[in-house]
């Protein structure tokens, strides 16, 4: 058991969240009880989530995906009411972390993205700072097809596959998420490719015109192992009982 205020205090402090400009709050977004026994983990807060959690007999909840996004309407009123009423009415507490679970070196979705893929890290890239995206190796030399065959089996979802340049690939770069935007600094590195979760119109061009396979393997996909792997990190540091729930996503 651990004390709600200090396993925030410790996921802040390891995920260094005051390093991040984000869109959101990092760190507890909603109070529950102060002592933390159990603790489930997600991607995203979703009522499908909030409800497993509860059922699972959840103290506190952590998340890639929380609440409070910047541009959002404020008003504690419809959905949103009705996921935070869950919550409060059973004192349940939720602690969000986007930009900070994305970059951490170890937990991080794009760490872990890379520890599921065999890939090896030589450096970070991405038009913020501090940069989320990372950029490195295959373990050998892989046909492009074969690339996203092992994409399909370790994501548990087939990728869009825009294919340009040349067949084989060596080296990539990688960002979980919403990051087709990163598409053109992932290019100027001089990889065979780039993989993050989603696709925009615009990007399948830009892929082409930059020789440049291109892999969307899902949003979603891309980033359950951060959450994830930070939940078995807690559970050892912590002593805690922990679950990952995972709630599919086809996006």
């Amino acid at each position: 058991m651990v004390d709600l205020k200090e396993l925030e205090s410790y996921c802040n402090n390891l995920l260094e969240v005051e390093r991040f400009k984000d869109y959101c709050p990092n760190g507890l977004q909603v109070e529950g009880r102060p002592d933390v026994n159990r603790l489930v983990c997600g991607v995203t807060a979703s009522q499908a989530l909030l409800d497993a959690a509860l059922d699972a007999g959840a103290d506190a909840i952590l998340v890639h995906h929380g609440y409070f996004w910047s541009g959002e309407d404020p008003r504690i009123v419809g959905m949103k009411q009705r996921r935070i009423k869950s919550l409060l009415s059973h004192e349940v507490s939720l602690l969000a972390y986007h930009l900070p679970l994305d970059a951490h070196p170890i937990y991080g979705n794009n760490a872990q993205l890379a520890k599921r893929l065999g890939l090896s890290i030589e450096g970070h890239f991405g038009p913020d700072r501090p940069e989320i995206g990372l950029y490195g190796r295959l373990a050998r030399p892989t046909p492009a097809k074969e690339f996203a065959a092992l994409l399909a089996r370790q994501l548990d979802r087939s990728p869009l596959h825009i294919a340009a340049g040349r067949d084989t690939i060596h080296s990539l770069a990688w960002c979980s998420g919403a990051a087709q935007g990163y598409i053109e600094q992932a290019a100027a590195l001089g990889v065979d490719a780039y993989l993050t979760g989603e696709a925009s119109e615009q990007t399948v061009h830009v892929a082409r015109e930059y020789g440049l396979h291109f892999f969307a393997a899902g949003h979603h996909a891309t980033e359950r192992d951060g959450a994830r792997a930070l939940g078995e990190h807690l559970a050892l540091e912590f002593g805690l009982e922990q679950q990952f729930i995972d709630i599919p996503n086809p996006v």
